[in-house]
């Protein structure tokens, strides 16, 4: 029974549930919820009839399949959080092989309208890179302004598509397109499971960290190359350590607690 297990700590996390809450769903004690999820009791059917409701899915699905691996339109998940692929707008060439798009610096307030118009991105500069594995679906953005340094304003990043945010991985570097911030190029720092947000840091300290809500993001890509035809300069003083950024970002979570609880 260890994959009902797994999919039952998977779907509550993904609901951004606690185990109490989960019990308070369904009408059992917390530690039942408990017991499930480490594999120690085993459901009855009227709880998992009633775990599937509240999951928006089906028994089968709980009990047969690892829905870790199931896009959204299979699970029925209503999550904003997890978006297949199925919903992005792209391009192919002559020999049915996705195009990287190109986002340049003009193009990024129109990105925002029409990111999800084939149309719209039909009519963005295209190109193929074939070093980047082919199993993965790429866009390019032309970064803005000198919060990232070293990579310097008109650097144009690839980034990877991420179809599940809660896969962002700490201390790496991403495109994100928001509703409020638009597209940016940051360091994120992922406290979704927490309290669903992503704080946001830039390279370049003279820029102060932020945060903002996983549901105001739009499309988010992982950084995997960039182009550039300026070099950086062998003396610049924007090293950047990833240990010390999650330490500041940390230090900022418990200010912003403390605040909330004097208020």
């Amino acid at each position: 029974m260890g994959l009902i297990s797994d999919n039952i700590r998977y779907l509550r996390k993904s609901k951004h549930w606690t185990q109490g809450d989960l019990a308070e769903k369904i009408g059992i004690k917390r530690s039942l919820i408990g017991a499930y999820e480490e594999g120690r009791a085993d459901p009855r059917i009227n709880n998992l009839i009633k775990m599937a409701e509240v999951f928006e899915t089906s028994v089968d699905i709980l009990i047969n399949r690892n829905v870790a691996h199931l896009p959204a339109s299979v699970l029925h998940l209503n999550s904003d959080l997890v978006r297949g692929k199925e919903i992005l707008a792209i391009t192919v060439d002559k020999e049915d092989k996705e195009n990287i798009e190109l986002v340049p610096q003009k193009a990024s307030a129109g990105y925002l309208n029409g990111y999800a118009d084939l149309e719209y991105i039909k009519e963005l500069p295209k190109f193929q890179l074939p070093i980047l594995p082919s199993n993965g679906t790429y866009r390019a953005f032309e970064i803005n302004g000198d919060s990232m340094l070293p990579i310097l304003p008109g650097t144009i990043v690839i980034g990877e598509y991420i179809d599940d945010l809660t896969n962002i991985r700490s201390g790496k570097t991403y495109i994100l397109v928001s509703k409020k911030e638009g597209v940016v190029y940051k360091r994120v720092f992922n406290y979704i499971d927490d309290n669903n947000k992503l704080f946001l840091v830039s390279d370049n300290k003279a820029y102060s960290p932020y945060q903002i809500d996983a549901d105001d993001i739009l499309e988010a890509w992982e950084s995997k190359a960039f182009i550039s035809v300026q070099f950086p300069d062998a003396t610049s003083q924007h090293d950047i350590n990833v240990e010390q950024l999650a330490t500041i970002v940390l230090d900022l979570q418990k200010e912003m607690i403390k605040l909330k609880e004097e208020a």
